[in-house]
């Protein structure tokens, strides 16, 4: 299967391109620019796109999020290629917790804003396209660190102990991006790891206990618990979503 991966020099997308071997690649379109994304869909002719393109706190960022999401969902349609495009926890507010599929957006940053605003567009343009949500992604033993790892080691910052998420190691969310591309799964799926943990919880499994910890400021504006159930996911995959604790503690 030919799977095309927008975005494949980011985090994510590199370890997808390194899973894929011969029948994945990865192209530098500016998914700002349909007539660029429908160029590289028509020289690379895939059976299913990645879109893993995106932005935080730039000032392209809803032109990236939001309109190049619509650009490739477009141009995967027209192509006839399969589209899975990857989406994040911050689209909800996190007043609740434990997100499930059917929970409506409710984003209270940017960011989460400009993602959200994503997703009724591709599966508007891409009807058969599947909207992978997922949460914060790190390596842990055996990868390169990811900015949450590397934040993590840094002693200036500080972690939020009320602020809760469902981290994902980068392999096992590439592998069930693949394995979800190859498969006929539609709409909006979670695919996040099996521990909800706080920030703090988090930065100490990969930096130990010497991470400085406070509550989140009462006038910060920030999702307190955007937890996800991926369970409709793991049921459809054939790969178990592990979860940090696992990873970050029994393997290093």
């Amino acid at each position: 299967m030919r799977v095309l991966v927008l975005g494949g020099s980011g985090y994510l997308g590199s370890e997808l391109v390194r899973r894929g071997a011969a029948g994945l690649g990865s192209a530098d379109a500016d998914v700002r620019d349909p007539a660029d994304v429908e160029r590289v869909l028509r020289e690379h002719r895939p059976d299913a796109v990645v879109n893993c393109a995106y932005r935080q706190d730039t000032p392209d960022m809803w032109q990236v999020n939001r309109d190049g999401a619509a650009n490739v969902a477009r141009a995967a349609a027209a192509a006839g290629a399969r589209l899975v495009h990857v989406s994040t926890d911050v689209v909800f507010s996190g007043e609740k917790g434990r997100y499930t599929e059917d929970d409506e957006p409710d984003p209270v940053t940017d960011y989460g804003r400009s993602k959200a605003a994503a997703e009724p567009l591709v599966l508007g343009a891409h009807p058969d396209a599947l909207v992978v949500r997922t949460s914060l992604i790190y390596g842990g033993p055996g990868f390169d660190p990811g900015k949450h790892e590397q934040a993590a080691r840094d002693s200036a910052n500080t972690f939020f102990t009320d602020e809760l998420r469902s981290p994902v190691q980068v392999g096992d969310l590439a592998a069930a991006v693949l394995e979800l591309a190859q498969g006929t799964a539609r709409g909006i799926l979670h695919v996040a790891g099996a521990d909800d943990v706080s920030r703090c919880d988090f930065a100490r499994l990969i930096a130990g206990e010497g991470v400085r910890c406070a509550p989140v400021p009462p006038d910060a504006v920030r999702p307190r618990d955007c937890t996800l159930d991926s369970s409709r996911a793991q049921r459809l995959l054939a790969l178990r979503l592990r979860g940090c604790r696992e990873v970050l503690t029994v393997e290093s």
